[in-house]
């Protein structure tokens, strides 16, 4: 599995409507092949930090993304809204396929 997290710092202008700037992105990545989550979360202390965290089945699968019409259209929209270079950590995750239990927490009850 190939795991990816970028967090997005957006100007401030855009940080109420960044999940509508990356709609389009957001809705075409997650129905391609090989893409097991794309995930969108919004800083608590920061409110202008947004963190995607996405993966793919595999190397192959993450290739594609990269080079579909959707990835620089997207990459083309974020451009004009984000206040900074973004950060990014991309590793492969051998022998995983997406999530799996948290083995220290379970529900009580």
């Amino acid at each position: 599995m190939i795991f990816i997290a970028v967090r997005f710092t957006v100007r401030p202008e855009f940080a109420d409507t960044w999940m509508s700037v990356v709609g389009p992105f957001t809705e075409a990545t997650r129905a391609e092949p090989g893409n097991l989550f794309f995930d969108w979360s919004r800083d608590v202390d920061d409110p202008h930090r947004f963190t995607l965290l996405e993966a793919f089945a595999d190397e192959a699968a993450g290739a594609a993304h990269v080079q579909s019409d959707h990835f620089r259209a997207g990459l083309d929209a974020m451009a004009g809204a984000i206040a900074e270079t973004p950060e990014i950590i991309n590793v492969d995750v051998p022998g995983r396929h997406g999530w799996g239990p948290m083995a220290e927490l379970s529900p009580r009850g």
